[in-house]
């Protein structure tokens, strides 16, 4: 589905409200209403940008970091609870598709998930990271296939979203692209974790990869960032090898490309917090798309195909049970309209 001609769309660059959800949806919902008041129809949050980013996990010994653990938990979102319903309200009052980089509680499980919302509040997606980096993998478990989902939104475009390094995964991008994505949020952290130290994990290396993102699938990707701020300093920094470690804060860098890798939007300085906007004209896509369509004309599937199962992969199906026999992300999705799973 096209949108009816040029609209904008804006990326968040703030600070989370640190290990608080509440305090984060009423963020939330703050900048999603200053941004439909700007005429933006879209809007993308960082990962995890509720209750915050875990740099904990990076800064010590899991030992020190687990007096996070149930103050985390306590404040990540279960799909369908107060706080979710809030967040799709927001959208609904504010008549904006939001996607929500979130913490998720699925019992005693979390995911680094992307919630989605439509202009009218309507659940269209939600989705888990395939793979928690390095890590992440001490906190959070995984997504499946069902995961990399793109769906038709109307007054946008075919749409979907990754967390952070899934743009460093070839075979998970390419899924993306044969969906004929034309919207892309790229949902990240901020970028002062062990600045100097690790050139992967800054600024240069990882906005590079949206823009290469953008390129290859010929999308407009909208990049979200974290800011960590004073408060989140102060947080999980107990001394000064801690501080160092996270690079003094900061690591803002929210933007948005288009589908020929031009940055496209307004760019803020890495310790500021506010939105930055872009115009997406869905007919450039055409331009790129005659040039090199990756999973289509310029694919060469006698060589290289893909195996993609977008089947969802529970682990425990329940026979004979009159409730839910899947996990709450599948029946979300199901519920929204979601293309089934083929056989």
């Amino acid at each position: 589905m096209s949108a009816d001609g040029p609209y904008k769309v804006a990326a968040v660059q703030a600070e989370p409200c640190w290990l608080d959800a509440d305090a984060g949806v009423e963020k939330a919902t703050a900048l999603i209403a200053e941004a439909a008041s700007s005429g933006a129809r879209l809007i993308a949050f960082p990962e995890l940008w509720i209750p915050g980013y875990p740099h904990f996990l990076w800064l010590d010994a899991q030992a020190l970091g687990m007096r996070f653990v149930p103050q985390y938990h306590a404040n990540s979102i279960v799909v369908g609870d107060a706080r979710f319903n809030r967040l799709a309200q927001a959208a609904a009052d504010s008549e904006i598709a939001v996607v929500m980089g979130a913490s998720e509680k699925d019992y005693g499980s979390l995911y680094m998930s992307q919630f989605i919302f439509g202009a009218d509040g309507e659940v269209l997606f939600t989705r888990r990271k395939l793979k928690p980096t390095h890590v992440e993998r001490a906190m959070f478990g995984q997504g499946d296939g069902s995961h990399l989902h793109v769906l038709d939104v109307p007054g946008i475009g075919r749409l979907g979203a990754l967390n952070c390094w899934e743009h460093l995964q070839p075979l998970s991008k390419f899924a993306m692209y044969s969906q004929g994505e034309q919207v892309h949020v790229a949902s990240w952290p901020s970028f002062c974790l062990y600045r100097g130290g690790a050139h992967a994990l800054g600024i240069e290396v990882n906005m590079n990869a949206t823009q290469i993102y953008a390129v290859e699938g010929s999308n407009f990707a909208l990049a979200a960032t974290t800011v960590t701020g004073s408060a989140g300093m102060e947080l999980f920094c107990d001394n000064d090898q801690h501080a160092a470690l996270l690079g003094g804060g900061g690591g803002g860098c929210s933007r948005v490309y288009g589908p020929d890798g031009m940055i496209m939007s307004d760019l803020l300085d890495e310790h500021a917090e506010g939105l930055v906007y872009a115009e997406v004209d869905l007919s450039l896509i055409a331009i790129s798309k005659m040039a090199t369509d990756p999973s289509g004309h310029y694919s060469r599937p006698d060589a290289t195909r893909l195996l993609f199962d977008k089947r969802p992969q529970p682990a425990v199906e329940m026979v004979g049970d009159q409730g839910p026999s899947g996990p709450v992300l599948a029946t979300v999705g199901a519920e929204a309209g979601a293309p089934e799973p083929a056989d």
